[in-house]
């Protein structure tokens, strides 16, 4: 769910197994730069303001994976979100011969809204600060830029609607990973869960 903290523990995690992150809004902005066909695709797409079609999220996610030295491992950030999204995904996988395990960091909806509403934003690196984080810079070293508010999370009314997109969209999706999936409680602070994520992969 939103809130509960997968993209700073995504990037904890990655750093301690030494996996690639795959986020898709940074996969697309970075493509939307490059001279190259799927680089034009998707700049023409983002500009004309459309949604990026599944076929061609996977195009990016393929992409993304043909760039990598042999060997790599990734961690995916926020996507599959929909069930179409999750089979495509997995065929892709499989057909690139990658095994993969479903990490689920578990919240309530009340803690879900209370942190959108709360958090903070690096301007420049992305970087998610809590409502107890009492700087307006980010702390990244070599970063130091303003934090800002996302105006979906100054909206209750946002929230509420990508909260319902989450149990009637990616739930359905998650049902699908529901025997290869570890589950985290994600109620804690950002660095328990996180340390408690890297404890059962750890032990698998």
């Amino acid at each position: 769910m939103q809130g509960a903290g997968k993209g700073t523990v995504g990037r904890i995690v990655a750093e301690r197994f030494n996996l690639k992150i795959f986020e898709t809004g940074e996969a697309l902005r970075t493509l939307a730069k490059e001279d190259s066909p799927l680089g034009h695709k998707v700049k023409e797409i983002i500009e004309a303001g459309h949604l990026v079609p599944n076929e061609v999220v996977m195009e990016i996610v393929e992409d993304f994976l043909n760039k990598l030295e042999p060997g790599t491992r990734v961690l995916f950030d926020g996507i599959p979100r929909k069930v179409e999204q999750a089979k495509s995904l997995n065929a892709l996988l499989n057909k690139n011969n990658r095994t993969y395990k479903a990490v689920l960091i578990k919240i309530a909806e009340e803690t879900a809204i209370h942190r959108l509403t709360t958090r903070k934003i690096c301007s420049k690196c992305k970087k998610v600060f809590t409502a107890d984080y009492k700087q307006d810079i980010c702390d990244e070293p070599g970063c130091a830029s303003p934090l800002v508010t996302r105006a979906d999370d100054s909206n209750p009314e946002a929230i509420k609607t990508r909260i319902e997109a989450f149990k009637t969209e990616t739930i359905p999706a998650i049902e699908l990973y529901k025997n290869n999936m570890i589950e985290v409680d994600g109620e804690p602070s950002i660095e328990q869960v996180a340390e408690q994520t890297i404890k059962t992969l750890e032990s698998l």
